[in-house]
């Protein structure tokens, strides 16, 4: 392969790589349908409420970790999804379509 070849290749990795981040990014997930979802300042039910997501709001997760146990509509769940700065909420109330991680670990 000539030097050329190997940067268009090289160009072109890079170019899906990018747009599969930025997709990854992009995604954004429901909060499930009828609940105001309780915003923690980290992952379990013993940390402060810091915000108050409305109902049919919906979350970009930027990685996800392990907490306290929670049941909600989307079954039982110890991952929380970190959502922003000091920002987490239950895993059990997003509608992912996975019951494990969707995105990489905090």
């Amino acid at each position: 392969m000539s030097v050329e070849q190997s940067r268009a290749v090289t160009d072109a990795e890079g170019a899906v790589a990018a747009t599969a981040t930025a997709s990854a990014l992009a995604t954004s997930y429901p909060v499930a349908p009828g609940y105001r979802l309780n915003v923690r300042s980290g992952p379990g039910t013993g940390y402060a409420v810091v915000d108050v997501l409305a109902e049919g709001a919906r979350v970009r997760i930027n990685c996800q970790t392990p907490g306290t146990w929670v049941t909600g509509p989307y079954g039982t769940s110890n991952i929380w999804d970190n959502i922003g700065n000091g920002q987490y909420v239950s895993d059990a109330y997003v509608r992912t379509g996975s019951d494990g991680y969707v995105a990489r670990r905090c």
